[in-house]
C-alpha cells in the first residue's frame, strides 16, 4: 500500500526497492546512476542488487529495465544499493506549511573518509564496490537552483555527522568515515505552497533537513549493527 509523502509524492517500500511516484513531474538534482544531474522526473527508485553478483551490464540499463518491468513510465531517477531494504528509515517534518521528507537505506561494507587513497587510479575509472548510503530528500517547497544545491550539501554533511557519531572508521586511513565509496543522493523540489531560497545551517529549513538526515542515517546504521548484516 502506498504511503503519502506530500500532495504529489507517494512511497512504495518492498524487499527489492524504494519507489517514490510523483503524480506530476518534479525537478530533481541527484548523483543517481540513472538520469542523474538536474532533471524533471516522474519517479525516484532505489533498487536493491545482490552484493556479490557480477556486473554484466551497465547499471543504468539494469535500472531502466527494472522500471520498465514495473510499468513506471516517464523519467525515473534511479539508484542502486547492496544494502538490505530492512535498513530503510523515513523521517518526515512539517513546519509553517512546508513538508520535508527524508528516505534512507544504508550499508557500510566500504566506508571511506573523503580524501582517502583511491583504489582505482585512472581518472575515468568506476568503482564496483557494494555497500552504499542512499538518501532521498523530498520537500513540498519550491527550491531555487542554488537552494537545491545547498540542500544536497546539508544532507551530505548530516550523513557524515551521523557516521562520525556512530564511530565508523575508514579501513584505508583508520580515521572517521564521512561516507562510503558508492553513496548516492537525490533532492526533489516541490510544487509549493512555499518558496525556499536558502537551505543552510542558519535557517529553519536547513536545521530540519539536517536533523532529519542525521536521525534517519543514525537509525539505519544502528539497525545494521544490531542485526549484524553483511553490509556493516
Amino acid at each position: 500500500m502506498a504511503i503519502v509523502l506530500t500532495k504529489y509524492a507517494s512511497l512504495e517500500h518492498t524487499k527489492n526497492h524504494i519507489h517514490v511516484e510523483l503524480s506530476i513531474q518534479h525537478r530533481v538534482a541527484s548523483s543517481a546512476v540513472l538520469n542523474g544531474g538536474m532533471v524533471q522526473a516522474d519517479h525516484i527508485v532505489n533498487m536493491k542488487v545482490p552484493k556479490t553478483k557480477p556486473c554484466t551490464e551497465l547499471p543504468e540499463l539494469t535500472l531502466s529495465k527494472y522500471c520498465d518491468e514495473y510499468g513506471w513510465s516517464g523519467t525515473a531517477v534511479g539508484m542502486m544499493t547492496a544494502a538490505s531494504m530492512d535498513s530503510f528509515r523515513m523521517r518526515k517534518k512539517s513546519e509553517q506549511g512546508i513538508e520535508i521528507v527524508v528516505l534512507v537505506t544504508s550499508g557500510l561494507s566500504n566506508p571511506r573518509r573523503v580524501g582517502d587513497f583511491a583504489e582505482h587510479r585512472l581518472m575515468a575509472s568506476e568503482s564496483a564496490e557494494a555497500g552504499t548510503i542512499n538518501i532521498i530528500v523530498i520537500t513540498s517547497a519550491r527550491l531555487t537552483g542554488s537552494a537545491i544545491i545547498e540542500a544536497l550539501l546539508i544532507a551530505t554533511e548530516a550523513k557524515s555527522a551521523a557516521l562520525q557519531e556512530a564511530g565508523i572508521l575508514s579501513p584505508i586511513s583508520n580515521k572517521l568515515a564521512t561516507g562510503t565509496g558508492t553513496d548516492s543522493i537525490a533532492v526533489v523540489s516541490g510544487q509549493g505552497p512555499g518558496d525556499v531560497k536558502y537551505c543552510g545551517k542558519h535557517v529553519l529549513f536547513g536545521e530540519l533537513l539536517g536533523s532529519s538526515v542525521i536521525d534517519a542515517v543514525s537509525s539505519s546504521i544502528q539497525w545494521g549493527i544490531e542485526n549484524k548484516t553483511n553490509n556493516i
